[in-house]
């Protein structure tokens, strides 16, 4: 049986995937795999910036999450550059600053793969507030998105001209995502929470023969992912947070032997 730690574990992992498993959706749809990992690099600058200027890491990285997104989103609007390539540089920039940031700390040491993979393990009840807590708020707002955002990932000036604010839209979803990222790494990890945005989204979409349905396939998938890898992390003592994302891995893996749904 599970101890008090572990049911905390699984609830906190619960959380995480019934948020991730939305958000995931329009992640996969719009191809933004990729920006999900420029705002892990962006995060770990903002944990950097936090010591550095001795303020709140959790409200340093929202605002370097924030503000790459912004960066990212006028960027974009230049159409100079094709938006993989910004990414990379925004990405790979933001790493490197906060390396650099963090090597001029001399008297802080700051354990980046505690950031980096997180401790699901050490959840307490005020972490499962937070998760449950901002979760809740950011599925409202995405839900009050979902028709809007919907529209203009099938078919972008075809929302416009329906009067859809294409710009706001793609700015709020861009934003809420960046703030969802930088709220749920501090509980557990960058590498559990942009894995379960892609992983289960991934896995569910061939099997899925509408928008809202993928969403729940996605936030189910998560949740098994979260199960099975506590399970094996427990059962064989390995890592909780990378077990979680293996199980999604092999998920995804065992589910594309299926044939896929014919719509």
């Amino acid at each position: 049986m599970f101890n008090d730690f572990m049911l905390r574990a699984l609830l906190a992992g619960i959380g995480v995937a019934l948020v991730a498993g939305p958000f995931g959706t329009f992640v996969v749809w719009r191809r933004m795999a990729y920006f999900g990992d420029t705002l892990a690099h962006s995060a770990l600058l903002g944990v950097a910036l936090g010591f550095l200027l001795q303020v709140d890491p959790t409200l340093a990285v929202m605002a370097v999450c924030l503000l790459v997104s912004l960066l990212l989103f006028f960027l974009q609007r230049q159409q100079r550059l094709p938006s993989d390539t910004l990414l990379g540089i925004l990405s790979h920039s933001a790493l490197s600053l906060g390396l650099v940031a963090i090597a001029f700390m001399e008297k802080v040491r700051i354990d980046l793969l505690a950031y980096l993979f997180g401790d699901i393990l050490a959840v307490g009840r005020q972490d499962l507030m937070v998760i449950y807590g901002s979760g809740l708020l950011a599925l409202v707002l995405l839900l009050l998105l979902w028709r809007p955002l919907l529209a203009i990932t099938l078919h972008e000036d075809l929302a416009r001209v329906e009067g859809v604010r294409v710009d706001l839209v793609e700015l709020s979803f861009s934003c809420l995502l960046a703030l969802v990222v930088a709220i749920m790494m501090k509980v557990v990890g960058l590498l559990l929470i942009t894995s379960l945005f892609i992983l289960p989204a991934a896995t569910v979409r061939r099997f899925s023969s509408s928008p809202e349905q993928m969403a729940g396939f996605a936030a189910l998938a998560g949740v098994i992912s979260v199960g099975v890898g506590l399970y094996g992390s427990w059962q064989l003592d390995t890592p909780a947070g990378p077990s979680i994302v293996v199980a999604a891995a092999l998920l995804f893996a065992l589910l594309q032997l299926l044939p896929a749904r014919r719509n």
